[in-house]
């Protein structure tokens, strides 16, 4: 058994508005949130009046302590004012992805029972169809405006009582977010106010934020990383949080530049473009400090020439998973230059790691030796809502939640990931991992991106496929040139057996291969 190096965190006996702004006011004429595009501002005491004022407005149409709202938004300046306001009226969110078609987001009210929707006028036609298949929503709000629909600006007009609902943080839910599909049908992950509450306490001791950090949000907030990373976490402490919508090479680059942002919380998908492509150079971005990628496996060599193009310290790396609040695991600022190439971290407070046989879950596994990483802490979810059989299938009896990821430590405690359990493939019996695959491949000058699942041959045994991305511009590079390059960097089991080029590689909104999208082409 792992456990973490740093002093236990107490729990955190909060509702997460008043964890996360219990400051707020002090922070006064502080900007907190900064729209990325034009400028618009709000300062932390703008913020904490205007949750308040929400969170009576939401109280008067009829939200109660139980009711589930579902925030169908990409990142805006109203989106935190939603989440807070809705946690504050008592209400749970559950957060939707905003490309979501009308028939899966109406899967997600219906699972949650969600009775209302806050979304923006751009993704209206989208709510109310999904609102109409689910049933049982009773209005949508509109974050900017709408014709027959009522604004949050216009709710802020209320003179009615802020609400007192008497939250329980150990035991109500928080938020209701839905895993990412990657393995299977998405489940809604109940989390408590308590635990990501408690998680972002944990994480201080590694990842350190406060006023004077300018703070690039640009992954989605509705998914886990984005709300604790770029959200809840710099708000918590002061600093100031710029917002994009969705992640566009040319305006990320430019928001950079105009804000003098200190701080990025990406995945490897920008880590790669930082790395690689021409426009960077364009922009001024030494006001960068630090660059922490989560969210899938970063190869330590895309890590480096990242680090290297931007002048910066290592890359850190960042672990966890929607069903841990999100974060187990982080490289600590301080030490990113210690810390080994490929390492996602180290265990944050209060957290225990086992790394167990694959073939043996009793069998703890030491140092060196790859095993599926079980955790267990404060910040384990509640379970899957209305699945106990799969709450029970992922989390033991003895409290310790099954990742279904392959890692080991090395001697100093340094966790690397390997890959995914039901993502290996099996070659003769031999296992290959995907990740290490795509990083060689993404190594490539004529790849931009790069995809591997496994795949049945004619004989039937499970073989590597890759989709590859070929770079814009580029000359080929054709099939036998790929599968040559892989052959002569791995060992013979590993070769990647099968090509398809393809345009691009379908992802999550948090960075991660939507590995199931591509075996239908297979």
């Amino acid at each position: 058994m792992f456990r973490s190096e740093y002093a236990d965190v107490p729990p955190v006996e909060l509702p997460i508005h008043d964890a996360v702004l219990g400051h707020a006011a002090g922070f006064g004429d502080r900007p907190a949130l900064v729209d990325g595009t034009d400028g618009t501002t709000l300062t932390y005491e703008q913020l904490d009046r205007f949750h308040r004022r929400l969170a009576a407005a939401l109280a008067g149409t009829g939200v109660r302590k139980g009711d589930v709202l579902a925030l169908h938004s990409p990142n805006t300046l109203a989106f935190p004012l939603a989440f807070y306001a809705a946690t504050r009226a008592g209400a749970t969110v559950t957060t939707a992805h905003p490309l979501a078609t009308a028939e899966e987001f109406a899967r997600q009210l219906r699972d949650s029972a969600a009775r209302w929707i806050v979304t923006v006028s751009t993704l209206l036609r989208t709510a109310r169809r999904a609102a109409g298949l689910a049933g049982g929503v009773r209005e949508i709000l509109v974050c900017d405006s709408a014709p027959g629909h009522r604004s949050l600006t216009g709710l802020l007009d209320t003179t009615a009582p802020e609400p007192r609902a008497a939250i329980d943080p150990a035991e109500d839910i928080a938020v209701l977010p839905y895993s990412s599909g990657t393995t299977g049908t998405p489940k809604g992950v109940l989390l408590t106010h308590r635990q990501i509450a408690t998680n972002l306490a944990q994480l201080d001791s590694a990842i350190p934020a406060g006023p004077g950090d300018r703070v690039l949000a640009v992954l989605p907030f509705f998914h886990i990383y984005g709300l604790t990373a770029l959200m809840n976490g710099p708000l918590r402490k002061g600093a100031t949080v710029v917002v994009l919508p969705r992640f566009e090479l040319e305006t990320f680059l430019a928001a950079i530049d105009k804000h003098r942002i200190t701080s990025l919380y990406v995945a490897p998908p920008i880590v790669l473009a930082l790395a690689k492509h021409p426009a960077v150079g364009r922009y001024d971005l030494s006001s960068l400090k630090y660059v922490i990628s989560a969210a899938a496996p970063l190869d330590a060599r895309l890590a480096h020439a990242c680090s290297e193009r931007l002048g910066l310290p290592p890359i850190g790396q960042a672990y966890g998973m929607t069903e841990l609040s999100p974060g187990t695991h982080a490289v600590p600022l301080d030490r990113l230059r210690e810390a080994p190439a490929g390492t996602v971290g180290r265990l944050i407070a209060g957290t225990e790691m086992r790394i167990v046989s694959l073939d043996d879950p009793r069998r703890d596994l030491g140092p060196g030796e790859p095993g599926e990483i079980l955790i267990r802490g404060p910040q384990v979810m509640k379970g899957y809502l209305g699945r106990p059989d799969a709450t029970a299938a992922l989390i033991d009896p003895d409290g310790w939640l099954h990742t279904g990821d392959v890692g080991h430590t090395d001697a100093d405690g340094w966790l690397f990931v390997v890959d995914r359990v039901k993502e290996l493939i099996k070659y003769k019996g031999y296992q290959v991992a995907p990740a290490e695959l795509e990083a060689l491949l993404l190594t490539h000058p004529g790849i931009a991106d790069a995809a591997v699942i496994g795949a049945r041959d004619e004989d039937g045994n499970e073989i590597p496929h890759a989709f590859v991305v070929r770079r814009p511009g580029a000359d080929g590079p054709a099939e036998d040139e790929v599968l040559e390059f892989v052959a002569e960097r791995v060992a013979p089991y590993k070769r990647v057996r099968r090509i398809t080029f393809t345009d691009t590689v379908p992802r999550a909104a948090s960075g991660k291969i939507l590995r199931r999208q591509l075996r239908e082409y297979t």
